[in-house]
């Protein structure tokens, strides 16, 4: 068994193996012709469940043709042009390239003594996003598992520099369409059932800033504690993106902590065309950050950054065998003084590779086609009778719904639109989401592949519409 340890005497057996998977993926990415095979849990678990996990097939070119079966031939594939629905990105070849290497060599990010390298390499671009945000010299930050992760990071800090702990007394301030891991992290801190203060938001989906200035009244003359203001830059829902600049002000005044959650909206910080569009994101004291969204990398990769570096102490713990206090005065670089993670992956080398290969302005580029191209399906859907479109995007979100001709119950219409979603994710042809607004149910295009085209939407729409009239066709059948 020791044959399968990669070292320096199985270098050829690593090459040849890695050289099979690769081309495996890559036949497979260029004769995909839709994004899902339309496979239903049903069929594929008994093919899972009949493999035998203590019998092993001892060749990896068996054990290749059996992953194709279970999983190449039904993934869901990102890189489609006609997949529509979540905020996943397809990838760049340069950050494919930073995982193998990383995976392979697997330095742990925690100490300095298990990566090296990979510790300077990730500070380098903690400290280049910071600057791209404009938080300042004294920035600091580190890379995370996810949006998920570092929103919880940056409430924690947000929470300890309240320096109460009298936790009942802490509001947390977010809008009604901000990410559900605010109200999570909330829990998670310990914090009261109405710690999380909903604001509702405007016609655009941006949250109110006078309604956002009531509450924090109210919470100052109630004698309660504005822990912190969760501003979004690119709601999950609609690419919304809440007013920065005044949220920032009324941060100010009320000496609440902000913290802006642009896991989505991040890629703006290498657009030359739609920078614009977070400023003020600069005035936070913490910014969510998730690359593997709008920067095209593969998951994980995600950081938060933090405007006073000296922040971070409210995640440090040391551990004698780990990050003993004397390595803080030998100036050691441990990132687990900064992390709530301990064993860490390499995430960073990806985006490393994306921009030693392309540069910010590659992936800028790419981030402002796919916001280009989601302007140019707004116009299509605001002109088409048979759709309601809900916002104009910010970023490269699309929340519309099918308008039939001949119905007027909005639950009709519900079930039509929930019809075609499925209908369309069992014929593999294309892939969206679906939302609610104002408790009706929508359809959601979230545009993260530059392949994508206005024809591609088109399509999809059309094939939408069909789905949807099948739908009422056999009710109006069954209802006779």
């Amino acid at each position: 068994m020791r044959s399968h340890l990669l070292n320096d005497t199985t270098a050829e057996h690593y090459r040849r193996s890695v050289t099979e998977g690769v081309e495996r993926v890559a036949a497979k990415l260029a004769a995909t012709d839709r994004p899902f095979t339309g496979v239903t849990a049903d069929d594929l678990a008994p093919r899972i469940d009949a493999i035998d996990l203590d019998r092993p097939l001892r060749d990896t070119t068996a054990a290749l043709d059996e992953l194709e079966d279970v999983y190449l031939r039904d993934a869901v594939y990102f890189h489609h042009p006609r997949y529509l629905a979540h905020l996943n990105c397809p990838v760049v070849i340069p950050a494919v390239l930073g995982e193998a290497v990383l995976s392979a060599v697997n330095s742990s990010l925690d100490t300095w003594d298990q990566s090296a390298g990979g510790t300077l390499i990730e500070r380098k671009l903690i400290d280049w996003t910071a600057a791209r945000i404009g938080l300042g010299p004294a920035a600091d930050g580190v890379f995370t598992s996810g949006g998920t992760q570092s929103n919880l990071q940056a409430l924690l800090l947000a929470r300890e520099e309240t320096k109460t702990e009298e936790l009942t007394k802490l509001r947390v301030f977010a809008s009604e369409v901000s990410h559900f891991s605010v109200q999570k992290s909330a829990k998670l801190l310990g914090l009261g059932p109405d710690a999380v203060v909903v604001v509702p938001v405007d016609h655009d989906k941006r949250m109110q800033t006078v309604a956002l200035a009531h509450e924090l009244e109210r919470c100052a003359e109630a004698g309660l504690i504005p822990m912190a203001v969760v501003a979004t830059a690119g709601t999950t829902d609609f690419g919304s993106i809440d007013p920065l600049p005044e949220i920032a002000g009324l941060c100010e005044q009320y000496g609440a902590w902000m913290h802006v959650d642009a896991a989505y909206g991040c890629g703006l910080l290498a657009s030359r065309k739609y920078r614009h569009r977070i400023d003020g994101i600069e005035r936070a004291d913490s910014v969510t950050v998730d690359y593997h969204k709008s920067f095209f990398q593969p998951v994980s990769s995600s950081a938060v950054l933090v405007r006073d570096a000296a922040t971070l102490r409210h995640a440090t713990y040391h551990a004698e065998y780990l990050n003993p206090r004397r390595m803080v005065t030998e100036r050691i670089p441990n990132q687990v003084d900064k992390s709530l993670q301990t064993t860490r992956r390499f995430d960073a080398l990806k985006l490393w590779m994306t921009l030693r290969v392309m540069g910010a302005d590659g992936i800028g580029a790419l981030f402002d086609e796919v916001c280009d191209l989601a302007a140019e399906g707004w116009k299509l859907l605001a002109a088409h009778p048979r759709f309601d479109v809900v916002v104009e995007p910010s970023l490269s979100t699309l929340v519309f719904r099918y308008i039939p001709a001949a119905v007027t119950d909005p639950a009709e219409i519900d079930r039509a639109n929930l019809y075609a979603r499925k209908a369309l994710f069992a014929s593999g042809d294309a892939v969206v989401a679906g939302t609610k607004v104002s408790g009706r149910h929508y359809l959601k295009f979230t545009l993260l592949n530059p392949e994508t085209t206005t024809a591609d939407i088109t399509a999809v729409l059309d094939l939408i519409a069909g789905h949807a009239e099948q739908y009422l066709g056999e009710s109006l059948d069954r209802a006779c």
